[in-house]
């Protein structure tokens, strides 16, 4: 899928509109801050705009919030479809995210040491 004028214009308020949890990994992932790996957030990828993006592991990370409980088909499709693009998308729940960051961190670092090895 190609990217489109609306779509970018869509990543641009998706940025400017982060939740507190987007935020909060955002500044943890920001700058290479996490294990040296480039991270970018609400860009477009494969016709999806997932919350964050680290276009060397080919990793997706997605921090949903309780509306994500009423489209869980929907976001089964578009990872489907994500991984038949090659990449690999990693689902957390905003408040699971918020008391226990590690989690995020550990699934990132976990799946680093798999592509390097690869």
């Amino acid at each position: 899928m190609f990217q489109t004028p609306q779509r970018t214009r869509q990543a641009r308020r998706l940025r400017a509109d982060m939740t507190g949890a987007e935020a909060r990994l955002w500044a943890m992932l920001r700058g290479r801050r996490f294990e040296g790996l480039k991270f970018r957030r609400q860009a477009p990828v494969a016709g999806a705009i997932p919350d964050f993006v680290c276009p060397e592991l080919k990793l997706l990370i997605e921090l949903d919030g309780g509306i994500h409980d009423l489209k869980v088909f929907k976001d089964a499709e578009r990872d489907h479809r994500l991984a038949e693009a090659g990449f690999t998308v990693l689902r957390f729940g905003n408040e699971a995210f918020l008391r226990n960051p590690g989690i995020v961190l550990e699934a990132i670092r976990l799946h680093a040491a798999g592509q390097r090895k690869a």
